[in-house]
């Protein structure tokens, strides 16, 4: 096919590995990886791949109108990944404005380059999407999040995502632009940065600080392990059918409680504590404004439509995340100086 894919925020958690998946299962196709390298965007995390002949990076920010229009004439990209975005109800809450700047303002740059660049000869051409289950809003105890669920937002975070979705749909319909989009539940797995739960806790673990749980802990969330979506990301790209939504979750749901009582017991035993021990680092902060009580992905049509399930247990995905960042411990350590304990302290202090 010799397709030319641009894939956005490619040094990033989720991005990195659909990277990888890219470049390691189609030799044909050449992968760029744009990426402004901001503080959640690594390329240690593409070691293993930096010298592929079918892999080019590319430093650059998708707020950057001129820069976006520039490459796409240079390139001539004929599909785009669309994974880049700021992703942190934290900090959403912080700053909402980077958020509708990045969100927003960079996705409806890649949708105007890529629409001029191939005006109205969009056969062979897509633009995939890729956004949250917190669009949806929120949940009570029962019922699922499905592809027509009413978007309701309740963050920054959220409300940023939930706008750019609109836009990428609007130019299907406006000009006729090839589009899928799918919404993902909680990814958790290797090279995620440690401001997510999991990561943050098994930091805090191996370095003996209190595990910060907002309210009761008893908010719910579905997770997925992040490579099981960059394999369901490659099935919608190849086989998804446009202006279609797949939303993708792990069947999986948790309460965050339970949820960081299962990761202390595996982490006791992987680092040989005493049982029982990292436990006791749990302590209880302010609930953080406007926290959803509860997400939940109906993944079934994934599932029937394109023959996607997850491959790992939550249990099995996790040890292997434990696995992980036990193994990279220098990696942590380099993410986790400077600028993150300056972010750390006025999160949680």
């Amino acid at each position: 096919m010799n397709k030319k894919i641009l894939i956005t925020g490619g040094a990033g958690f989720i991005g990195s590995h659909v990277i990888r998946l890219f470049v390691n299962k189609y030799k044909d196709y050449k992968i760029y990886n744009l990426d402004a390298l901001t503080y959640a965007g690594n390329l240690e995390n593409l070691k293993d791949i930096e010298d592929s002949p079918n892999y080019t990076f590319i430093k650059g920010d998708i707020t950057d109108e001129n820069f976006i229009h520039s490459i796409f004439e240079e390139y001539e990209f004929e599909n785009v990944i669309h994974l880049a975005a700021e992703s942190h109800v934290d900090r959403s809450i912080k700053d909402p404005l980077a958020f509708v700047k990045t969100n927003v303002l960079g996705t409806m740059n890649l949708l105007n380059a890529f629409k001029l660049c191939w005006k109205d000869n969009f056969e062979g051409k897509r633009f995939y999407h890729i956004s949250t289950d917190e669009v949806y809003g929120t949940l009570g105890e029962t019922g699922l999040f499905t592809e027509k669920t009413s978007y309701d937002p309740n963050s920054p975070y959220s409300a940023s995502k939930a706008s750019s979705d609109h836009f990428v749909r609007a130019y299907g319909e406006t000009y006729n632009l090839p589009y899928v989009i799918s919404n993902c539940s909680n990814n958790y797995g290797p090279n995620q940065f440690p401001e997510k739960l999991i990561p943050l806790f098994i930091n805090n673990i191996i370095n003996n600080k209190p595990l910060p749980v907002y309210g009761d802990g008893n908010y719910t969330r579905d997770w997925l392990y992040v490579i099981d979506h960059a394999v369901a990301i490659d099935l919608i790209f190849h086989q998804g059918i446009n202006t279609e939504t797949y939303n993708i979750g792990g069947f999986n749901e948790w309460k965050n409680i339970d949820l960081v009582r299962l990761l202390c017991q595996q982490m006791d035993v992987k680092l040989g504590k005493e049982k029982g021990s990292s436990e006791r680092l749990i302590t209880f902060v302010k609930d953080r404004p406007g926290h959803d009580l509860r997400y939940a992905i109906d993944a079934s049509k994934v599932n029937k439509k394109l023959g996607w399930k997850p491959s790992v247990t939550f249990e099995e995905g996790l040890s292997k995340t434990i696995d992980w960042y036990l193994e990279n411990n220098d990696w942590l350590n380099s993410v986790t100086s400077g600028e993150y304990q300056s972010y750390y302290l006025k999160q949680y202090s």
